[in-house]
């Protein structure tokens, strides 16, 4: 297997990424089983759907810098060991919301020791211009991955019951683990050099303007995506719940699932069009694009189902543009001695928001009296402020010399 090329690493990484990610979502494409399972209350979910994300931002960088002092495929095995667990201890050990919390948080430290390192891996193993497009392929394994585990989980469920949705991700990711243990090269061990650098030295890593503007740009991109993708499936059927039976014409799971597949298309897209257009233009513009759409979405998508399914699909192909962008900016902006710590911040920026991101949309129905058209209006609203936020922040630590001339 060592003399696997290339493309086919990428290709064979893509695959396991896909398989690790089938269950990230069931949790959330389930919601609505749930609260009145458990008896949750809309902070309660949201916990649940950011404690995956907290537990991400607090292990990855431990586990992303690690890959700059040893092989990144031990730490993306062992990620995908952890995973698998998680997805199991729904299967064996979950009955309400303190089990459904720790089995959560065992499957983002998974996600911590999988996602960022099996970039790593590609980085450190693939060079030149199959690199950028290896980053997208890799996102758009992963989202593939994660668009499809909403239907996947939902079908699943119905089939066989929700224990069984969460067996069959564990099983994936367990499959997963086999594959990249017996493909994926081994690499030799580091340079001294490489082991005496201080393991948490990340000064130089925030000094880096370019870097910094595109992982504070991910970090509210993915708050943005994980408070759409964490509750999507919940606002579709409150809108549901008071429409006619003919109107709800695809269930609010399939309307999620095709909203990530045509989301992790437009990431692919969009990374061609910036190599083409420019990064720094294609970021800015997208998030101008989703500000709007996140004022509008709660208002409007309450008054009809049609009009909700409409606008969560646009919401969800805009979010998703500029993904594989702000990834790739971030990777090519780094450091080479310093990539796996660039990406940990990174990550850690994206995945503090993919916390807060959901647990604020919570609380934000439960402070508004619960779920209404208007609270829901709100909640999105208070998305918007933030990405908003962010863009100021982006425009403001881009170099100059990045900055497109008008």
């Amino acid at each position: 297997m060592a003399g696997l090329s290339p493309r086919r690493l990428v290709a064979v990484m893509c695959l396991s990424q896909v398989l690790v990610q089938i269950g990230a979502y069931a949790w959330p494409a389930l919601l609505p089983t749930f609260m009145p399972l458990w008896g949750l209350d809309n902070s309660e979910a949201g916990w649940i759907t950011g404690v995956f994300y907290l537990a991400y931002t607090l292990s990855v960088p431990f586990l992303v810098t690690l890959t700059d002092r040893v092989d990144p495929k031990k730490v993306y095995l062992f990620g995908v060991l952890t995973t698998a667990l998680g997805h199991l201890a729904f299967v064996f050990a979950v009955d309400g919301f303190w089990s459904a919390l720790a089995a959560r948080t065992l499957a983002g430290v998974g996600w911590a020791g999988s996602y960022m390192t099996g970039l790593k891996l590609l980085a450190d193993r693939v060079q030149g211009p199959l690199m950028a497009r290896a980053v997208s392929g890799h996102a758009a394994g992963v989202g593939v991955a994660g668009a499809v585990s909403f239907l996947f989980a939902d079908r699943i469920a119905a089939i066989w019951g929700w224990p069984a949705a969460f067996a069959a991700a564990g099983g994936c990711a367990c499959v997963a683990f086999v594959m990249i243990t017996l493909v994926a090269p081994w690499q030799p061990p580091r340079a001294k050099a490489a082991l005496q650098q201080p393991f948490f030295d990340f000064g130089p890593v925030l000094r880096n303007r370019g870097a910094m503007a595109y992982a504070v740009a991910y970090c509210v991109h993915t708050w943005e995506m994980n408070a759409l993708r964490g509750w999507a499936v919940a606002f579709l059927a409150f809108v549901a719940a008071s429409s006619a039976p003919g109107d709800v014409w695809i269930s609010p799971a399939a309307v999620t699932t095709l909203m990530a597949l045509l989301g992790t298309a437009a990431s692919v897209l969009g990374n061609e069009a910036s190599i083409a257009w420019g990064r720094v233009r294609m970021v800015r513009s997208t998030m101008l694009l989703t500000i709007v759409v996140g004022l509008v979405i709660g208002f409007a998508g309450a008054t009809s189902y049609l009009v909700a399914t409409v606008l969560v699909i646009v919401y969800g192909i805009l979010i998703w543009l500029d993904s594989s962008s702000l990834t790739a900016g971030t990777t090519t902006s780094a450091e080479p001695a310093r990539r796996g710590a660039t990406l940990a911040i990174h990550s850690m920026l994206g995945y503090a928001g993919g916390f807060v991101g959901p647990l604020a949309l919570g609380w934000t129905l439960d402070a508004m009296g619960g779920m209404s058209p208007i609270a829901w209006g709100v909640a999105f609203g208070v998305v918007s402020l933030v990405v908003a936020a962010g863009r100021i922040a982006f425009d403001r630590l881009t170099p100059a010399s990045a900055k497109p001339t008008q």
